[in-house]
C-alpha cells in the first residue's frame, strides 16, 4: 500500500480528475458549490490530522481570487490542478474512508502535498501578493483622518 500513495499516484489520480476540473474551473457558481463543500470539511477535520491541511485554505483563496478575478498573475493550469486536488479531497469515496480515525485521511494529505509541491512557487507568489494587499489596505485605513463627533441634544416630544 506504502507505494499506491506515492506521487506518481498523486499525478495519476490528478490527471484523471483533470477534464471534470476544468469544467468546473469554467463555472464559478460550481467552484464557490465546491469551496463551500472544501471549507465544510476543513471545519470537520480532527484537531489529531487539521495540522497536516495548515495550506489548504491558501490553496481555496487563492481559487477564490482567481474566479472572482482579483488576482489572474497565475496559470489556469495551476487552478485547474488546485480544484482537481479539493474533488479528491471533498469526494465521498476515497482510497482509504475517511471516517477510520487518523488513517483515513492519508489519501487526502497525500494529494494536498503533491498540489502544494508542485504548485508551491504560485502559491508563493498569491501569498505575497496577499499580504501586500492587506498592508496596503491597512496602511490606507491608518491614513484616514479622524472623524468629529458632534454631540447634538435631541428635542423633547
Amino acid at each position: 500500500m506504502a507505494q499506491q500513495f506515492s506521487m506518481e499516484w498523486a499525478r495519476d489520480i490528478l490527471n484523471k480528475g483533470m477534464a471534470k476540473a476544468q469544467s468546473i474551473v469554467e463555472d464559478p457558481a460550481q467552484v464557490e458549490e465546491l469551496l463551500a463543500k472544501l471549507q465544510e470539511k476543513m471545519n470537520g477535520l480532527p484537531d489529531t490530522v487539521s495540522a497536516a491541511f495548515t495550506n489548504v485554505p491558501v490553496m481555496a483563496a487563492m481559487v477564490k481570487s482567481y474566479i472572482t478575478r482579483e488576482y489572474t498573475d497565475v496559470s489556469p493550469k495551476v487552478i485547474v490542478s488546485l480544484v482537481g486536488a479539493f474533488l479528491y479531497l471533498v469526494k465521498q469515496k476515497d482510497i482509504i474512508p475517511d471516517d477510520i480515525p487518523v488513517v483515513g485521511f492519508a489519501d487526502d494529505l497525500v494529494i494536498a502535498t503533491f498540489v502544494m509541491a508542485i504548485n508551491e512557487p504560485e502559491l508563493r507568489a498569491f501569498s505575497e501578493w496577499r499580504d501586500a494587499r492587506a498592508a496596503a489596505a491597512a496602511e490606507d485605513v491608518q491614513s484616514v483622518e479622524p472623524v468629529e463627533i458632534i454631540d447634538v441634544p435631541i428635542a423633547e416630544a
